[in-house]
Order: C-alpha cells, then sequence, then structure tokens
C-alpha cells in the first residue's frame, strides 16, 4: 500500500512540475552568430558579383568563343583524355592492390615501391619526365628487329595519358585495397569451401561488395582527373585550357577565355556528379536495404 502512495505522489509531483513547466514562457533562440555569418557571405557574394560586373570583361567576348571550334575540341579532348587515363589507373590500381594484398613478398615489395614513388613525386614532373623521354632513351623497340624512334612514339597525348595514367594507379590502388578489406574474410573463406577459385571468387563475391566502398572515392578521382588534364598543356596536349590558351595569346582577351574555360569545365564537372551519384546509389542499394532492415 506504501509503494501506491508513493507512487500517487510521484505522479502527483510530477504532474505539478509539468504544470509548472508549461508555465514558463518559451523564449526563442536568436542565433546571431548564424545571421550574422549568412550575411557576411551574401555580402562577399554580392561584392564578387559586382567586381565582375563592373571589370574590364568583355561578355561578349565569352559568349562568342564558347561554342567555338577549337574550344569544343578541347573539351572533347579533355573528357577522352581522363576516361583513357582513368581506365588505365583503375586497372593498374586492382593489379596494384592485388600485388600489396598478396603473401608473395616480391610482389608485395614492388606494389610497396610503385605506390611510394608515383605518389611522391608531382604529376606534373612525370608528365615532363615522360615527354622527354628520348633523351633516355632515343629508340624504343627490339634492337635490330623492330626500332622506333621515340620522339615519334611518345607524342604529347601518350605522355599525358601514361603520365596521368600510371599516376592515378597508384592513388587507385589504395582505394581498391580498402575496398577488398572492407569485404569480411568469411566471404573467402565461404567461397574456398565450395571449391570456388580465387580470381573467381574475387570477380563474383568480392568485388561486387567492395564496389559500394570503391566507388565513391573512384568517381572523385575520375571528376578530379577532368581538371588534372589541365596540366597536360604544358606538353602541348590541345585539352580545353590549352585551345584557350591559343586563343588568348592571338586576341589578348586572356580573362574572357580563361572564363570560357572555367565554364567548361563546370558544365562537365556538373554532369558527371549527376553520374556519379546515380551509380553510387545503384551499389548502395543493398546496404540500404540492411540498415533499414535493422
Amino acid at each position: 500500500m506504501a509503494a501506491v502512495l508513493g507512487k500517487d505522489q510521484m505522479a502527483h509531483g510530477l504532474g505539478n512540475s509539468r504544470e509548472d513547466i508549461a508555465a514558463f514562457e518559451h523564449v526563442r533562440r536568436l542565433h546571431i552568430g548564424r545571421y550574422l555569418g549568412a550575411a557576411a557571405i551574401l555580402a562577399l557574394l554580392v561584392w564578387i558579383g559586382i567586381s565582375f560586373a563592373r571589370g574590364q570583361i568583355e561578355w561578349r567576348v565569352v559568349g562568342q568563343f564558347l561554342l567555338a571550334k577549337t574550344i569544343l575540341a578541347g573539351v572533347l579532348n579533355t573528357v577522352w583524355m581522363a576516361v583513357l587515363a582513368m581506365l588505365l589507373g583503375v586497372t593498374i590500381g586492382i593489379l596494384v592492390a592485388l600485388m600489396r594484398l598478396s603473401s608473395n613478398p616480391v610482389l608485395r615489395s614492388t606494389a610497396l615501391g610503385y605506390i611510394w614513388f608515383f605518389r611522391a613525386t608531382p604529376s606534373l614532373l612525370q608528365l615532363l619526365l615522360w615527354f622527354n623521354l628520348a633523351l633516355i632513351f632515343p629508340t624504343l623497340g627490339i634492337p635490330g628487329l623492330i626500332e622506333y624512334r621515340t620522339i615519334d612514339v611518345v607524342t604529347p597525348f601518350s605522355a599525358a595519358l601514361i603520365g596521368l595514367g600510371i599516376a592515378q594507379g597508384a592513388y587507385t590502388s589504395e582505394v581498391v585495397r580498402a575496398g577488398f578489406l572492407s569485404v569480411e574474410s568469411g566471404q573467402y573463406e565461404a567461397a574456398a569451401a565450395i571449391g570456388m577459385p580465387r580470381l573467381m571468387a574475387l570477380r563474383r563475391i568480392v568485388l561486387p561488395q567492395a564496389m559500394r566502398v570503391i566507388v565513391p572515392p573512384i568517381g572523385n578521382e575520375f571528376i578530379g582527373m577532368v581538371k588534372w588534364t589541365a596540366i597536360a598543356s604544358v606538353i602541348q596536349y590541345e585539352e580545353v585550357l590549352y585551345a584557350a590558351q591559343n586563343i588568348y595569346y592571338a586576341n589578348h582577351h586572356v580573362i574572357e577565355l580563361l572564363i570560357v574555360a572555367a565554364v567548361w569545365y563546370l558544365v562537365v564537372v556538373s554532369v558527371l556528379s549527376v553520374i556519379q551519384d546515380r551509380i553510387e546509389r545503384h551499389y548502395s542499394r543493398g546496404a540500404r536495404g540492411i540498415h533499414a532492415s535493422r
């Protein structure tokens, strides 16, 4: 009986406390810092807009060259180089990741050395080295049988492709390795238990599960590769920035042509971002279902 009375008293006290709380007036927080930050950002954007409007920019020239054939060819070359270099980088990255995870010390050490070297040296330096490879190897091929002049083989296109692709492979290998490590070891053991070869297990069981981890950073790397191709302009590869530079060297409308190049980079990256989002949603469907069931 005492316990019942105690509960009634507690309930009565709780009811009183709720009535006391309800009697207080609700005071809305002002969020002064939030408003000041928003005002500062808006003021900065307005200042930038006014500066561009009043600056010595001939917007007529921007519109004139936005769809110029040279610029459009440069955009196409930029996307083409980014796709090929990324394919090369992903292929190398998968192989190096498998070597890194191998129990063979030679393969593992080779993979570590490759990653160390190409992550430690600037990409611009690598492109210049490949472009000037003829200074080290005047000819390529089998001496006495098939020989080609290096200067004819290592063109701006091939130098950019090799330099960007091999450098990208060093970064991609770490992404792929992280994806493989994210798959539970029991998946490997289950595949081995049913007699599935290691490569088949990797292709049919491990890789599909690892893609959920691999795809987002690889998508970011691909978008970065689109912008990364700009450094190929120093070896005269005709991507969009190189095309813009050739035009403003002739007409001296520097800022206008740079704006044209910036607009096209924004367009290409925006389209790729939408595609990346679709691919990420595709590979994360299973994970969303698991989290929802929990």
